[in-house]
């Protein structure tokens, strides 16, 4: 794609952006009926305010999801603790309640402008940020152009692009460049990254490790933790986590094999808890008695799956346990992330599609505290053989817990890359003293 035909496509997509912004209420409308927007607050959307800007300098983060959240709450918290304020927007409901729980009243949640040249302006023309800090990937053209146009920088960090987005931007390489080039500075999670990132035009490029590893593990209810205890005793468990359409059947196949030896109670949270009814439906169709912790069901000796539907729960649930199954890599493609339960001392195994996270499957797998399984039959066996060998499942959660800690130190490194953007608004800050909300 030459640059003409770059400029071009970019116009157009802020045009025909123009002209369907008016019909975008039925959009947002139908994603509130189904749970994905807040009705009480879509106006957030189309970048209309809901709380006062305070005094004083301020910076501007985006993650789309839960996860890109809370790996930015330890940056977020650094910068908001020398005297700076945050807003942050996110793109979900789940994701804004993570950051209430996680963050309180220390920052500005909002909901993330739809990328409409009147939205973001609005947006922009409110809150004026003194920089802007986006999270992983979220590459939104209009945001990005808008920003540039007002000389705002924008950093992206904990940066990192999957095969398939990567593949996507190398055939538009002009594209990239009048985008990528807007970017003050992005600090990636690897070489790999930084490469990738490079080559699509950005620059400079730093790598600074996974921000993911830097952050506190999972919280988790204490109370509810005991009960759970309580009630499963000395039967063995073993999760499936972070599942997608047919990992959860396939947790149940395992189940069914190994329940009769072993006594044992599966665990799974699924990605998206919204498909917890059809997810019990299935496996109380195969004969096995699920109980939901949305429902508060008690773990009677009876129950074989202890069915996760909750957001922002998965501390407890994987203290439950001590193996770990990672999902969206058996079936579905990409993987998800292995950092919780390792650090929450969890043997890990996962299917052999995780591209989305191979540097850290690499390291764990290299220290020996994560086991690749090629199908449903390799993961009952891998299930089976660790809840049999306690020194086999001891060495591999040892080995996890070490892994991670040496992965530790993305934090201070992209708050050093952070510096020549922060400074000088702490001074501002120091000269303009803030008024909390």
């Amino acid at each position: 794609m030459s640059s003409f035909r770059a400029r071009l496509a970019l116009s157009s997509y802020r045009w025909i952006g123009s002209a369907i912004y008016p019909f975008v209420w039925s959009y947002l409308a139908l994603r509130a009926a189904k749970g994905k927007e807040d009705p009480v607050r879509r106006r957030e959307r189309y970048g209309y305010a809901s709380v006062p800007r305070p005094q004083g300098p301020l910076v501007w983060f985006h993650a789309a999801s839960v996860g890109e959240t809370n790996a930015v709450i330890p940056l977020i918290k650094e910068i908001h603790r020398r005297g700076i304020n945050v807003v942050l927007t996110t793109g979900t409901t789940t994701s804004a309640r993570v950051a209430a729980g996680r963050l309180g009243s220390a920052v500005i949640h909002q909901y993330v402008p739809l990328d409409f040249k009147p939205a973001v302006n609005r947006f922009l023309e409110y809150w004026q940020p003194d920089l802007a800090i986006i999270a992983e990937s979220e590459i939104w053209p209009m945001t990005i152009l808008e920003l540039g146009r007002r000389h705002i920088p924008q950093v992206l960090v904990n940066g990192r692009l999957s095969d398939r987005t990567f593949a996507r931007w190398k055939k538009r390489p002009a594209l990239a460049d009048a985008l990528f080039e807007n970017l003050a500075l992005v600090i990636a999670q690897s070489d790999v990254d930084a490469e990738r990132f490079r080559t699509l035009g950005a620059l400079p490029v730093m790598v600074s490790g996974n921000l993911k590893v830097d952050t506190d593990a999972p919280p988790h209810d204490p109370q509810a933790l005991k009960e759970y205890r309580q009630q499963i005793g000395t039967r063995k468990t073993w999760a499936a986590i972070s599942t997608f359409d047919g990992e959860e059947a396939a947790a149940g196949v395992v189940h069914r094999a190994l329940k009769e030896r072993t006594g044992l109670l599966t665990i799974i949270v699924p990605r998206h808890p919204e498909r917890s009814d059809a997810i019990e439906a299935a496996l109380a169709g195969k004969g096995l008695k699920v109980a939901r912790r949305t429902r508060r069901d008690p773990l009677t000796p009876d129950v074989d799956i202890f069915l996760g539907d909750t957001i922002g729960e998965m501390g407890l649930y994987l203290r439950l346990t001590e193996v770990a199954f990672v999902g969206r890599s058996l079936f579905a493609e990409g993987g998800q992330n292995p950092l919780e339960p390792a650090m929450l001392g969890c043997a890990v195994l996962s299917g052999g599609n995780v591209q989305n996270f191979r540097e850290t499957y690499q390291m764990l797998a290299k220290n020996g505290s994560a086991k690749i399984v090629r199908d449903v039959e390799m993961l009952a066996k891998g299930v089976n053989y660790l809840l049999a060998n306690d020194d086999m499942r001891r060495s591999m959660i040892d080995a996890g817990l070490e892994t991670v800690q040496e992965m530790r130190g993305a934090l201070s490194a992209t708050m050093k890359g952070l510096e020549p953007y922060i400074n000088p608004l702490v001074v501002k800050a120091r000269l303009e003293p803030r008024n909390d909300l």
